[in-house]
């Protein structure tokens, strides 16, 4: 009889009873060292030529850097060429010497000093013109310990140099008002014991800029009376009165760049600018100040000078009583600006550097990567300047006791 579908709400339950059979398992619960499992688990998705590329990949240890042996002196100052381009039309080019090679900015006092000076909207000369030597100058200990140089009137020049990264205008955003006071602020709150200060050139404006200048050292003397200010300014377009106004306003370094040899200025320079100009500038400066300022310029090599015209630079610097020279190498900011013709050796520095002060110039700082504003520079003109202090007696009291740590006395 077919059972049926149906059965009484009141009848029992039906037990259905099976017979037990055992299967087997798919899962092995107790399997031997190195006997292979009976089912492999096979991924749904395919295997794609990225998977493959990348299990055939670089390891791990090809991305740690393996110390350097160092290299001999005659292959580090080897200068290497390369080519570059398309296939048929590549061209050959010369690396960077190692000697020229920088670290990259990153530590907390680089960090701390860019988070000021963005804070109230100051520009560094630093940046602009993309110095190498930033992450040293500003990877101080301390604050104290670092540089900045403060740039001032905005971050747009009206003069285009075929040597300077920073932006140039015909019109330039106005001057801010209250940056005098800001640089101030900054510059006490760092503590330091020496600043540099440089600008723009502003030819759109009547002064050139000087009062602003001027204004700035002198709430920077209000502020910290012993902090020492150099002032590396523009040439004012030969405005020598503009060039008293600033150096009357309390400076004690006054900075001018005569910034290559006189035969190659009209190349290098903006048309504005001129080396006798320059000359006067430092000129006028050591006059006013009847002896008492520091002046100091600052010459690239490696855009072609001779050592002739170099010779014939540093006499005419003696003649107006420079006394401080720096040398450094011309790095080309971008494709842009005029090439390097040549990569000059540490050893040639080396030579030039003795060369200035056997012909009587307090100070040379001379090297690849020097810049006009180079804080081992500085330290040293910072304790000529608080002899000069100590010997007139306008010195504070503490000057003696860091003249005599600073030499190691």
């Amino acid at each position: 009889m077919k059972a049926s579908r149906f059965r009484c709400l009141h009848a029992p339950a039906v037990v259905q009873r099976t017979s037990h059979v055992s299967l087997p398992s798919s899962h092995s619960f107790a399997t031997a060292a190195g006997e292979p499992s009976i089912t492999e688990h096979k991924s749904s998705r395919p295997r794609t030529t990225f998977q493959d590329r990348l299990s055939n990949g670089p390891a791990l240890s090809s991305f740690i850097p393996t110390p350097s042996k160092s290299l001999p002196v005659s292959e580090a100052l080897e200068l290497r060429t390369a080519l570059v381009g398309l296939a048929g039309r590549k061209k050959e080019i010369t690396r960077l010497p190692e000697w020229l090679k920088t670290p990259i900015p990153d530590n907390s006092n680089y960090k701390k000093i860019k988070a000021d000076l963005r804070g109230l909207n100051l520009h560094t000369v630093c940046e602009e013109a993309r110095c190498p030597n930033i992450s040293d100058c500003w990877g101080g200990n301390d604050k104290a310990a670092a540089t900045a140089t403060i740039m001032l009137m905005g971050d747009t020049c009206t003069r285009g140099c075929r040597f300077c990264s920073v932006k140039t205008s015909r019109a330039p955003p106005p001057l801010d008002p209250h940056e005098p006071e800001h640089t101030a602020e900054a510059l006490s709150r760092w503590g330091l014991g020496y600043v540099v200060l440089t600008s723009v050139d502003r030819d759109d404006l009547a002064d050139g800029g000087a009062s602003h200048f001027a204004e700035t050292i002198m709430k920077i003397k209000q502020k910290a009376p012993n902090m020492l200010v150099e002032a590396l300014t523009g040439d004012y377009a030969g405005d020598l009165q503009m060039v008293e106004r600033v150096a009357r306003s309390g400076l004690d370094v006054y900075a001018h760049n005569v910034e290559t040899v006189e035969e190659l200025t009209p190349m290098v320079r903006d048309r504005r600018a001129g080396f006798r100009q320059s000359l006067s500038v430092l000129d006028r400066a050591k006059k006013v100040s009847e002896g008492r300022l520091i002046t100091k310029t600052s010459i690239m090599l490696g855009l072609g000078e001779t050592e002739d015209q170099l010779w014939e630079t540093l006499r005419e610097l003696r003649k107006i009583d420079v006394d401080v020279v720096t040398f450094g190498q011309y790095m080309r900011p971008t494709k842009r600006h005029m090439k390097v013709y040549e990569y000059v050796t540490p050893a040639t520095f080396e030579l030039w550097r003795q060369r200035a002060l056997d012909m009587g110039f307090l100070y040379c700082a001379s090297g690849p990567l020097v810049r006009s504003s180079y804080k081992a520079g500085e330290a040293f003109i910072e304790n000529v300047l608080k002899k000069r202090a100590i010997r007139s007696g306008t010195a504070p009291p503490n000057a003696r006791m860091d003249v005599a740590d600073s030499m190691g006395m």
